[in-house]
């Protein structure tokens, strides 16, 4: 079982609803979602729209439940993060509507993760997920939209990333109920039904009244195949890192592994975690005169232009690696196909094991940088005497 996710399971806001799929999955969660509307509950929606072109996805915010018929509740592709879209709603203050989204767990965790950081309000958002396969990158779906849809209700139907799916994808052990209010769960459960498990208060009070049954026996069926997915995942997961470790490992693995990037800052713009307003690699601060760069050019023979590529990413893994949620979407918005996921995957796992926290949880739990315990002082010192002490061994 996924690291938390029993608990997860386990602690949802009572019995699970059934949902009787009569118009495939993605009619009945909107036909869903359209009731709750009607019934006053909640003011408005956040899903995906297929935008004119047919090639790509972008989010819709709405009231008008006859819109539902065009939404795409569960897209084969993630072109903009749901958490920059949450941001772009709640930033500046919560608002009077009650407002339900619908988004992928990593997007759910990333509006978690942003709520704390003081980017995003939840106190009237409703986070719904739903049991996700893994997501097509963008540039497979804008070259063959048709071939991908394909492919991705296959994944969903098997429960397992393959193909074109983003590298990420194949190792998020998040790829079932996070810390949402509602969660759609189909995973191993055979056609015509869902779950629908209450993960909050607010979840269950939205989905009462609501003319569903309540439905303990797909539990134990949709807990073990979530478990079986998760450790194939696992598996896939650690070779990945092992991989990843031996191709960053020391100044000439970053080089390398960096040495193609052309100095766009796309990922950074595409992370919903890098949320300054200004970013230091864009500022003036960070810039270099003409003579510094010629200084730095002859003592070393010569300099690469743009300048500081690599200290860019090591100063963004520096920054956010313990926010970082794993979505694969800096990798996605890559001209020149750097990794960058992978590597930044990779780190995150570290960073955040190392102070045990988990980007993306809604406990209340302080990012670890933002808070300082009485009680750690005894550990920094401890560290400190340490160091002197080796250093001092090597004299």
């Amino acid at each position: 079982m996924i690291s938390g996710e029993e608990d997860r399971m386990d602690a949802a806001a009572g019995t699970p609803y059934m949902l009787r799929v009569e118009n495939g999955p993605e009619g009945s969660v909107l036909e869903l979602l359209g009731h709750v509307i009607g019934s006053g509950k909640a003011d408005a929606l956040i899903l995906p729209f297929r935008v004119p072109s047919g090639d790509s996805f972008a989010w819709i915010l709405f009231s008008d439940v006859s819109l539902l018929k065009e939404a795409v509740p569960f897209p084969a592709t993630m072109p903009v993060q749901g958490g920059k879209a949450l941001r772009s709603l709640t930033r500046k203050e919560r608002g009077n509507l009650k407002v339900i989204a619908l988004m992928r767990p990593c997007e759910i965790r990333a509006g978690i993760e942003l709520s704390k950081l003081g980017q995003v309000n939840t106190e009237n958002l409703i986070l719904a997920s739903y049991d996700c396969p893994g997501a097509v990158k963008l540039e497979d779906y804008v070259s063959d939209p048709a071939s991908c849809d394909s492919s991705f209700s296959d994944m969903r139907s098997r429960g397992e990333p393959s193909g074109n799916v983003r590298s990420t994808c194949s190792t998020c052990m998040d790829f079932s109920m996070v810390d949402a209010d509602i969660h759609f769960g189909y995973f191993g459960i055979e056609d015509g039904r869902m779950l629908v498990v209450p993960g909050s208060p607010a979840g269950r009070a939205l989905l009462e009244d609501l003319n569903l049954e309540e439905e303990e026996g797909l539990l134990p069926q949709w807990k073990a195949e979530i478990s079986r997915l998760a450790e194939k995942r696992a598996a896939t997961r650690e070779e990945t890192f092992r991989e990843t470790e031996k191709r960053i490992s020391g100044f000439d693995g970053m080089l390398a592994t960096f040495s193609n990037c052309i100095g766009c800052h796309n990922c950074q713009s595409a992370c919903p975690i890098c949320y300054c307003r200004l970013c230091y690699f864009d500022s003036e601060v960070s810039g270099n005169d003409p003579e510094a760069l010629m200084t730095a050019a002859e003592k070393r023979g010569g300099i690469s232009l743009p300048p500081d590529r690599i200290m860019f990413h090591t100063g963004r893994l520096a920054h956010m690696s313990l926010s970082c949620v794993s979505c694969g979407q800096c990798s996605d918005a890559c001209p020149v196909s750097i990794p960058v996921a992978d590597v930044f995957s990779f780190v995150a796992e570290r960073t955040q094991r190392t102070f045990e926290y988990k980007a993306g949880k809604s406990d209340g739990e302080a990012l670890p940088l933002r808070r300082f315990l009485k009680t750690e002082l005894d550990g920094v010192h401890d560290m400190v005497k340490d160091a002197e002490s080796e250093a001092a061994s090597h004299e």
